[in-house]
């Protein structure tokens, strides 16, 4: 019997537990994504885990445009430097092999 959770409802009510917290997936894929995503955990539902694995940074002056002269001198934008978005992964959930967390 189908139930939305393709069987695997246990499962992600787990995962669910740990939301906010650090985790490390490892899925079924190869290459480098076979090595694992490190991340803390954003959203769970029947489909996917939501990390974060790379935080934005904050504006230095959210009410003003307050620019960082060091980005406009010799680095370019998409260095190291001012702008950062963050990033975010979505990974199946009948892709994962294991689910690791801190025991707590």
């Amino acid at each position: 019997m189908y139930n939305g959770f393709g069987g695997n409802e246990f499962f992600i009510n787990h995962i669910r537990k740990f939301i906010g917290q650090t985790v490390t997936i490892f899925t079924t894929s190869g290459g480098l994504s076979g090595s694992g995503f490190t991340g803390v955990v954003l959203a769970v539902n029947c489909d996917f885990v939501r990390l974060v694995i790379q935080q934005g940074s904050a504006p230095t002056n959210p009410l003003n445009t307050n620019y960082n002269k060091g980005c406009y001198d010799d680095r370019r934008y998409d260095k190291d430097c001012c702008y950062r978005v963050g990033a975010v992964v979505d990974i199946p959930i009948d892709r994962i092999a294991s689910f690791v967390h801190n025991a707590i």
